[in-house]
């Protein structure tokens, strides 16, 4: 088992503990147990009980919470406080902005044992009767709650990966003489997928619908047509799409776009595509050059005179915005470079710790600042062929300055500035604020532009071409955060920068050595968006980028 299920398991039990009006020192023992292993360099599942009895912030009873989980799956406190509680009233614990605390209240003392009700109580204007509850918290919780409701059948695209790739390995096993391959919003490389298409391509269409219907491949499954539903162990919806082999092609093609563009590509055809060889070949009857899938919503790309040169993962040469030990993250800096270095092959890393005012991530005083400038001049001495560049996440305040006095933000080569605090501005305010931060001149990279957490999180709203206008006159990178809960720049807005003039950057926001994969998705969505390595600051050269940022520091536009 890893560290991250161990930690939840931990984090449930303290949850539930304070539910149940348990002992508090307990309920906090059991809580910041859970956090430090979030936090482990290394498995739990490979220490012994006394290994892990010997942890800072472990001690003997959560070592035999730990211990009892590892060897049988389960905790017998925590099964017995999960039979004690309603399911509806568990699933409560998981809505944002509500704690232990108001669960307990709306359980007890409102009697909502399920989050219907609790929608319903909140259309009745019932949770403002309850103490600690005002109409602005039963707001809160509603839009949550309507968050939560759309949200469910959907996954996040790495989310669906793994049983994506099983799924396939399965069914290419099954029928090894078959063409197969996936189609829909996960070839698309849409950032949620609500259904996983596949097309499967064989001679014997009637068999092959006679043995999946008896196979063990899905859950729920059923058979129409030629299409075989199910779903997966995880809930996620699969569509088997079963055809002759040489109606694969065709079939491939009207699965994969959207309608809207299927129906724009069909309208070029004169003739009777029945039996395509390929997908090349479809397009080529519509005299259209052959269209990526990542590019396949709607019309946009249809009858455009050049297709760009899409970005791909080894275009990358360095990773932005990433976090040590010195703030929240898990490795330290020289793990991260050497990572970076050896493991991935990148000529440069860009650290960007948390600045002073995220104090809850141990955000680094000027004091702290000037130690790590140190050691960053000590590793670039040590790594060869290798370059470290000293950023910093720094938060953008309320009224939209950066942290840190002018003297300090002119000491790092760039800087990352992001919103973490006060995310419910109106839409005119969280403008302005982020406008404002753009036309710092320290301003390098605008991170994670509207806080998203796809699924959970809706980000703040914002003049999407206000802000991206104040990057193009600012010389100000908009990032593409990798991190496949947020894959924020939103595509849909990559264009817009790109024809502004505006460059993007697709940086993991690594917080430990594994974080680095991230930048994957970001180079899926940044395909969606049309990117390329020309548009995308970290595609240059360490020569490059070194240039790009004393650009940027003597306030002359980014170059590239």
């Amino acid at each position: 088992m890893e560290n991250k299920p161990i930690a939840g398991r931990l984090k449930l039990l303290a949850q539930l503990m304070e539910l149940h009006n348990q002992n508090a020192f307990k309920i906090r023992s059991v809580a910041n147990a859970a956090f430090k292993i979030d936090k482990l360099p290394y498995k739990l599942a490979s220490k012994s009980i006394e290994e892990i009895n010997q942890i800072d912030g472990i001690g003997k009873t959560l070592a035999a919470y730990v211990k009892e989980l590892l060897d049988t799956g389960s905790i017998k406190d925590l099964e017995d406080l999960l039979q004690a509680t309603p399911d509806g009233v568990v699933e409560m614990l998981h809505i944002k902005g509500i704690g232990p605390k108001k669960v307990s209240i709306i359980w007890n003392q409102l009697g909502i044992e399920n989050t219907g009700e609790l929608y319903y109580a909140c259309n009745e204007n019932r949770l403002v009767e309850a103490k600690g509850f005002g109409i602005k918290t039963q707001d809160e919780i509603k839009r949550a709650l309507e968050f939560r409701m759309a949200s469910n059948g959907k996954f996040l695209y790495a989310q669906a990966r793994h049983e994506a790739e099983e799924l396939m390995l399965l069914l290419t096993e099954m029928f090894p003489g078959a063409l197969a391959e996936f189609a829909g919003d996960y070839r698309r490389c849409c950032e949620v997928i609500s259904e996983l298409s596949i097309v499967l391509g064989t001679r014997d269409v009637e068999l092959a619908l006679s043995n999946l219907s008896t196979s063990t491949l899905l859950n729920k499954l059923t058979v129409k047509d030629c299409h075989v539903n199910g779903e997966t162990a995880n809930g996620l919806l699969v569509d088997i799409i079963v055809t002759e082999k040489r109606f694969f092609y065709r079939d491939l093609f009207a699965y994969t776009g959207n309608e809207e563009h299927v129906d724009a590509v069909m309208k070029n055809i004169v003739d009777v595509v029945d039996q395509p060889e390929s997908e090349e070949f479809i397009y080529t009857k519509a005299s259209l050059p052959w269209i990526p899938p990542e590019l396949r919503e709607g019309d946009s790309y249809v009858n455009k005179p050049l297709l760009p040169d899409l970005i791909d993962l080894y275009d990358l040469k360095g990773s932005l915005h990433n976090h040590s030990t010195w703030s929240d993250g898990i490795n330290t800096l020289e793990e991260m470079a050497l990572y970076c270095r050896d493991e991935i092959k990148l000529q440069y890393l860009g650290i960007c710790d948390h600045s002073k005012s995220a104090f809850y991530a141990k955000g680094l005083s000027i004091e702290r600042v000037l130690q790590q400038h140190e050691e960053i001049d000590r590793l670039n001495q040590k790594l060869d062929n290798f370059h470290i560049f000293k950023g910093i996440e720094s938060d953008i305040l309320n009224d939209g300055s950066l942290d840190y006095p002018d003297e300090i933000l002119e000491k790092f080569d760039f800087i990352v500035a992001s919103v973490h605090s006060n995310l419910k501005m109106d839409k005119e305010k969280a403008t302005a604020r982020i406008i404002k931060a753009i036309e710092n001149p320290d301003t390098t990279i605008l991170g994670h532009p509207t806080g998203r957490l796809l699924l959970s999180r809706k980000g703040y709203e914002i003049n999407y071409e206000k802000v991206i206008d104040a990057c193009a006159a600012n010389n100000v990178v908009i990032e593409i955060n990798a991190n496949p809960f947020r894959l924020d720049l939103d595509w849909r807005w990559c264009q817009y920068a790109i024809n502004k003039g505006v460059k993007l950057s697709i940086n993991p926001d690594a917080h430990r050595v594994e974080g680095f994969r991230d930048m994957e998705y970001g180079v899926l969505v940044a395909r969606k968006g049309g990117v390329t390595k020309q548009n995308c600051l970290n595609a240059f050269s360490l020569s490059e980028i070194t240039e790009i940022f004393k650009f940027k520091k003597s306030g002359q536009p980014v170059q590239g």
